[in-house]
């Protein structure tokens, strides 16, 4: 099965990654003619072979191959077709870990000709090695690269996705997979270990094909917060002291000193059982239990590794502060640790009766005080035992496990992570407005922004409660109550941020720090305001300016404020090239809001995994942002399957954090410059024109009916896949879909219109107007532009306008077909004007790793998209499970295709 991929291979397919993909390939082509009905190879084969004819250079193939695909396509059994689409999603996701696995490979076979040539290498600006000797090459004074380094702060935020797709247990059979792909890779392997290895890896294979890939009862926000925690334990926990290492070693060569014990520059945080936003299904009581199993998985994982340390650190030689405090000459280095060890033990029995408590439906839900055990013990003896073994002599065993456990300590703490809240501004004013009626004051929601805000500062300086305990309240008000109270009892080193989501105003602000006020939490969170439209994006100056200009919120915030951008509303609002400018220019108009205060700012970054929601490569994506934007801290919230593509296995961690960690630190120390004044006016015009462009498309009468058939949008909201609605609210109109399931169902459809609609037209007149000269030396100069149109490039090579054309001849009704006709052309539009612009003949010349991998994968991807749009005619036409099933293995297929959701 794995010749389409094998045979004849580019020069830039490494000649080890053909061999994983081969191996793979045979391994899954066994398994389906010896276990899967003989029906269903022989369609495989069938389709696979039509498949690479529209791989074919000449025209001429590839309309008889495609025409040929929609016969077997629409003749296909649903039960056969369900099989078939599982034996090519498979084999898709089978090569997406061997490439995984390669570019863990590649690094290290640079890693190890770097070492070995005594010539120059060419420097790999993204490793912790080389951007420090950049910086430093740049004229960076290595004292500053080390403070900023040792300093820095950036971290991952993990969220819930609505559109993720894959089972956990499919997930750990990938990471095995990948690790079995990694000892084949010995060169001293038998004969014997050989097959070993091969046989482990049909082992895994089988187990797959027989294991139900399918969600068969929608994901509850707590089976979301297992998955967070899975990869946390199975990969971040192993990587991050990894990391740190690299980070340390190179330090230690370029600047003379190691990073401080204490340093922290990653850490992580979660909205997995903490946004409520638009999700009726995350309460008080499963904020809870998020943060329960948070810290009972960080106390297990510290057990484990304090018992590791009790059975390593066997030595009786210790200096005189460690023997007094062991109070024992033998052994005194385990006789400390076996105390922290069973204090840990204890912890975790308090923990397990407060989440047994909680998940019995107690009406009295745990305060969450027995879940409180604090790291400082532990971490005084463990710096205590590091000390002594290096006033003793023994400073290779320090530099240890024991190393290891401390710079875990420091990141991951009791808490493993700092759980975000977010919640809808609507829903705070909803709160207030019930509080003032019922008190006789008013109805706050009908009060204009002055008397709220003038109403809001006197009850957060006043000593009396605003609420009455015994004030009656309806169920939404209810619950956000309820959440205020359940932070209140909560260990604050578990909770991180109040994110406002569609914070327009500073009462949004205001108003969340009364509530906590209310709720008596003795340390508030934060409050960050979400601006997620082009609209708000465009007052979020205005927004703080006026909260900064209050001399209550000055005093509460001190030097240091927060505030997040949304990519993925603000490029459902208004297309991707205006939002990804109102982002850019809010940013700008931020940053210097608050160099004028002598404040600094934290910018949060809602991005998603695709491109139209702000995804891309990261480290060009971190470049490009403003300078300033990125002064030492990074806060990004990584969702759905990017979690396990970019931290699902240790060597895939490793290189993920190194690629943040080095791209902060190269945008703090040496941001790139400003647009000059000529490219950011015709950016200006670009965005302008795009916006009109989108809108005019998306606000026709006839849009969003022709979204709905001709795209699976509505049959992904009744799949299995995530806890959070598809919907914000009730509502026929764009407004009402969020905006990660819209672009989910473009994706899948091949269209993929979030990430160009609009653009098209833009450039395509000033193109017309004699500004290509203009373009081109924008591309060429400016990392913003040149980001922009990297990733409308590597978009646009994963849209066909064939296969959603076959979407519109099998969905949608005659009165809407010239809606798709029209979006296709401007598609077509879109691909030529941007090879203009490029000087390209085909896109990703630059690329041509990428090129291939996506040309090869069109093999397998193609017919997984012809029969989910047959199986979307057959659904409409008659309901059944079987057809779910398969239509969800379709969903499966695509985004492993792909390599994202939405």
């Amino acid at each position: 099965m794995a010749d389409s991929i094998s045979s004849n291979p580019p020069a830039e397919l490494d000649a080890a990654l053909r061999v994983d993909v081969r191996v793979l390939g045979d391994l899954l082509g066994e398994i389906l003619r010896q276990q899967a009905s003989p029906h269903v190879y022989e369609t495989v084969e069938r389709i696979r072979e039509q498949g690479k004819a529209l791989r074919e250079p000449q025209e001429g193939n590839r309309e008889p191959a495609l025409e040929e695909l929609y016969k077997i396509v629409e003749a296909l059994p649903t039960e056969i077709a369900g099989e078939v689409v599982r034996a090519f999603s498979l084999f898709l996701t089978l090569a997406n870990i061997a490439e995984q696995r390669h570019k863990v490979r590649e690094r290290r076979t640079a890693e190890m000709n770097a070492a070995r040539s005594s010539r120059a290498v060419e420097p790999r600006l993204d490793s912790c090695s080389d951007s420090i000797a950049k910086m430093i090459d740049a004229g960076i004074d290595p004292a500053r690269v080390h403070q900023v380094a040792s300093s820095q702060n950036v971290e991952f935020v993990l969220t819930a996705h609505p559109t993720q797709v894959v089972r956990r247990t499919l997930l750990q059979r990938y990471n095995r997979m990948a690790d079995s792909l990694r000892d084949g890779d010995r060169k001293d392997l038998t004969p014997f270990e050989q097959n070993a290895v091969r046989s482990q890896l049909r082992r895994e294979i089988s187990t797959v094909w027989h294991t139900d890939e399918l969600h068969r009862s929608r994901p509850t926000p707590t089976d979301e917060v297992r998955g967070g925690l899975a990869v946390l334990e199975q990969s971040l926990w192993h990587a991050v002291p990894r990391f740190l290492r690299r980070l340390d070693a190179a330090l230690l060569a370029h600047t003379g000193r190691g990073l401080p014990i204490d340093a922290c520059p990653i850490r992580f945080g979660s909205w997995m059982g903490g946004d409520r936003d638009g999700n009726p299904n995350v309460n008080a009581n499963v904020t809870r239990e998020a943060v329960f199993l948070c810290r009972w998985t960080a106390t297990k994982l510290l057990h484990g590794e304090v018992d590791a340390l009790c059975q390593e650190l066997s030595m009786d030689t210790a200096n005189d502060a460690l023997r007094e405090r062991a109070r024992t000459k033998r052994e005194p280095y385990r006789a400390l640790l076996r105390r922290e060890r069973s204090l840990l033990e204890d912890a975790l029995k308090r923990i397990e009766e407060d989440l047994e408590t909680l998940q019995s439906g107690s009406a009295v839900p745990p305060t969450g005080h027995a879940a409180i055990h604090s790291t400082e013990s532990l971490l005084e003896a463990l710096l205590l035992t590091r000390s002594s073994l290096e006033e003793t002599g023994q400073r290779a065993v320090a530099e240890g496990r024991l190393l290891d456990l401390i710079r875990r300590l420091h990141c991951f703490g009791a808490h493993m992570v700092r759980l975000d809240i977010r919640q809808e501004a609507s829903r705070h004013t909803d709160v207030l407005d019930e509080v003032t009626r019922y008190l006789e004051l008013g109805a706050y929601s009908d009060w204009g922004e002055e008397e709220r805000q003038r109403f809001l500062i006197a009850e957060l300086g006043s000593k009396r409660p605003l609420i009455p305990q015994d004030m009656p309240a309806s169920h939404g008000v209810q619950e956000v109550l309820d959440t205020f109270r359940a932070l209140a009892a909560l260990p604050r080193d578990s909770l991180g941020a109040y994110v406002i989501s569609m914070a327009r105003q500073p009462s949004d602000v205001l108003a969340v720090e009364l509530l906590q006020k209310e709720a008596q939490i003795r340390e508030p969170l934060r409050v960050v305001p979400l601006f997620e439209t082009i609209s708000d994006l465009r007052a979020s100056r205005q927004v703080m300016t006026d909260l900064l200009d209050l001399p209550w919120y000055r005093a509460r915030v001190g030097s240091e404020i927060e505030v997040m951008i949304g990519y993925s509303d603000s490029s459902k609002d208004g297309g991707r090239l205006a939002a990804a400018w109102e982002l850019y220019q809010a940013q700008e108009r931020l940053v210097d809001l608050c160099r004028s205060r002598e404040m600094h700012l934290t910018l949060f970054h809602g991005r998603g995994g695709s491109i139209g929601r702000g995804g891309g490569p990261t480290h060009i994506a971190i470049l490009s942002q403003p300078a300033g934007s990125i002064d030492g801290n990074l806060r990004v919230t990584e969702q759905g399957e990017m979690i396990q593509w970019k931290f699902g296995t240790p060597d895939i961690a490793v290189r993920s954090l190194e690629l943040y960690s080095t791209a902060t630190l190269e945008a703090t120390l040496i941001p790139p410059a400003a647009p000059s004044p000529a490219h950011r006016a015709r950016m200006d015009a670009l965005a302008s024109r795009a916006l009109s462009a989108y809108r005019e498309v998306t606000s026709d009468s006839r849009f969003v009916p022709y979204f709905r058939v001709a795209t699976p949008g509505i049959e992904l909201g009744s799949l299995q896949i995530g806890s959070r609605p598809a919907r914000r609210k009730p509502g026929e109109g764009l407004s009402s879909l969020r905006a990660i399931p819209w672009i989910f169902a473009w994706t899948q459809t091949r269209l993929l219109l979030p990430a160009w609609l609009g653009i098209e037209t833009a450039l395509q007149e000033a193109v017309a107007d004699g500004k290509l000269a203009e373009l081109r030396e924008m591309a060429a100069s400016w990392p913003f532009f040149q980001s922009t149109l990297s990733l409308l490039e590597l978009a646009l090579a994963k849209a066909d306008e064939r296969i959603a054309a076959r979407y519109d001849a099998l969905l949608t009704p005659a009165d809407l077909s010239d809606v798709g006709e029209g979006l296709r052309t401007r598609l077509e539009r879109m691909r030529a004007v941007l090879l203009e612009l490029l000087d390209q003949e085909e896109l990703l010349e630059s690329d041509p790793t990428i090129q291939r991998s996506l040309q090869l994968r069109r093999a397998y991807l193609d017919p997984i998209n012809l029969i989910q749009a047959e199986l979307l005619r057959r659904q409409r036409n008659a309901d059944d499970a079987q057809l779910q099933d398969a239509l969800l293995a379709t969903v499966n297929g695509i985004a492993a295709g792909l390599k994202n959701t939405g």
